[in-house]
């Protein structure tokens, strides 16, 4: 972050992470943890708080100035993906949610849907089977008897 130009204030307690609040240029915020890097710089790294200008937000665990662990990334639509990071993408376990409220509880691969999982409609039917990015070939619809 320091090779950005913005504004930023350091919190220290003397150990530890940094606590910093910082405005890019281009008005994205963070709020949250750092560390310096290796060649001094510093790196969003520990739990902070991403708000995008144009109203993205990603709160959760950051590592070398990577979205990497667990977050949750809220969209203006009213979209939603919670569960595991690894270099800024969905990866790993992780359920998506749509602006209807509809979701998909999945594995996730390079933000790609990957292995079984369910659909839960908005109307709370259910639909299990293997996904693969977006085709969800042989789904089964789970039935209530």
């Amino acid at each position: 972050m320091s090779d950005k130009k913005g504004s930023d204030s350091l919190n220290t307690d003397g150990g530890g992470p940094l606590k910093v609040s910082y405005i890019f240029p281009n008005g994205d915020r963070y709020e949250g943890e750092c560390s310096r890097s290796a060649c001094g710089a510093l790196v969003r790294s520990g739990a902070g708080k991403h708000t995008s200008a144009s109203g993205i937000t990603y709160t959760g665990e950051w590592h070398e100035d990577k979205m990497h662990g667990r977050g949750t990334m809220q969209y203006p639509s009213g979209a939603q993906y919670e569960g595991e990071f690894k270099d800024n993408m969905y990866n790993g376990t992780g359920t998506y949610t749509f602006p209807d409220g509809s979701m998909c509880k999945s594995h996730f691969s390079n933000n790609r849907l990957e292995g079984d999982g369910a659909f839960i409609s908005a109307q709370g039917l259910v639909w299990t089977g293997e996904f693969h990015g977006k085709a969800a070939l042989g789904l089964k619809l789970q039935h209530n008897l």
